[in-house]
């Protein structure tokens, strides 16, 4: 592995036989190689455990971690707290990037190259992912998933491990990865997804889709848009454009609900005022500038701030 490109992968799992194959074949086959890759299985019930003993064998990067099963799939804090049990006793300076990878998914083969040469070409840029397609469940065509450029999508976050650090890592809650590129893009950093063919990946299990359910999903994101901050009105401007995509129509009431709902139960948001100020300010940019305009503005009041953090270093931004 050349100096400058070693990177860990960090995967989180529970009973993903029916798709972890396709996940360690897509990883095996990159390009680029991981330095490292740590997959915690988190309590497993099913063939998991057996599928990656037989690939911890033949892949000399791969290491599994087991945990205790906890009696449930989690989401969310669930999640993160698998995730920081692979991180545990790793000694992050020795590597230059960090990938919370899923293992639902089916990479393209020179995936990390592309995106260790996007993180080459812009210092400025912390975090970057591919964008994520899946199968319609009528049409059978694959069909790309929701999400904003502006972001690096949950289920592949790529970090430079210092912007990683700066932003002092995931918060342990639903919308940990929405929070983490709003802070990076608060201290200067640049996040995004790219939707270029050669970084478009497969996941299989679509977004949003819980295991009770697509509602239960949405209604979960809804309580995550919360928990962040984000404004009222940038959401039900987010819920009224999705209203015919799939699931058309509860799809948006769901989210709402699960906004509003925690909006009139009171329940615990994101504790820092400063950071979902920054969040609203940007949503309501958007409104008016639209996101791509708005985020390129952000970055740019931003540069000042990264700069004064890493006064050694330059770089222009990405167009």
């Amino acid at each position: 592995m050349p100096a400058g490109r070693r990177y860990l992968l960090v995967s989180p799992c529970r009973d993903e036989a029916a798709y972890i194959r396709r996940t360690l074949d897509s990883v095996a086959a990159q390009s680029v190689p991981p330095a490292s890759w740590i997959v915690v299985d988190d309590g497993s019930k099913d063939e998991t455990p057996a599928i990656l003993a037989e690939y911890a064998a033949r892949l000399p990067y791969l290491t599994v971690v087991r945990r205790e099963d906890r009696g449930r799939r989690s989401v969310g804090p669930g999640v993160v707290e698998a995730f920081y049990a692979g991180l545990e006793g790793v000694d992050l300076g020795q590597f230059d990037y960090l990938c919370k990878l899923d293992m639902d998914l089916d990479l393209p083969p020179r995936y990390f190259e592309g995106l260790l040469l996007r993180m080459e070409a812009e210092p400025r840029l912390g975090t970057t992912s591919g964008k994520p397609w899946f199968v319609h469940p009528r049409s059978q065509a694959l069909v790309p998933e929701v999400c904003g450029d502006e972001m690096s999508v949950g289920m592949t976050k790529f970090y430079r491990v210092e912007c990683f650090q700066e932003i002092g890592g995931f918060v342990r809650q639903v919308m940990w990865d929405g929070i983490d590129c709003h802070r990076a893009r608060m201290l200067g950093w640049m996040a995004e997804s790219v939707d270029d063919p050669s970084l478009r990946f497969v996941h299989l299990r679509p977004q949003g889709a819980s295991q009770t359910g697509i509602w239960t999903g949405r209604v979960r994101a809804g309580f995550g848009q919360y928990f962040m901050g984000t404004s009222p009105l940038y959401y039900l401007a987010v819920a009224a454009s999705r209203l015919s995509q799939h699931p058309v129509l509860s799809g948006s009431a769901a989210m709402l609900w699960g906004y509003f709902s925690s909006a009139v139960r009171g329940a615990p948001r994101y504790d820092d005022p400063e950071f979902r100020r920054f969040v609203r300010r940007y949503q309501h940019l958007a409104l008016v500038m639209g996101k791509r305009s708005a985020t390129r503005k952000v970055v740019a009041e931003r540069a000042g701030v990264w700069k004064a953090r890493h006064p050694d270093v330059s770089g222009a931004a990405l167009a």
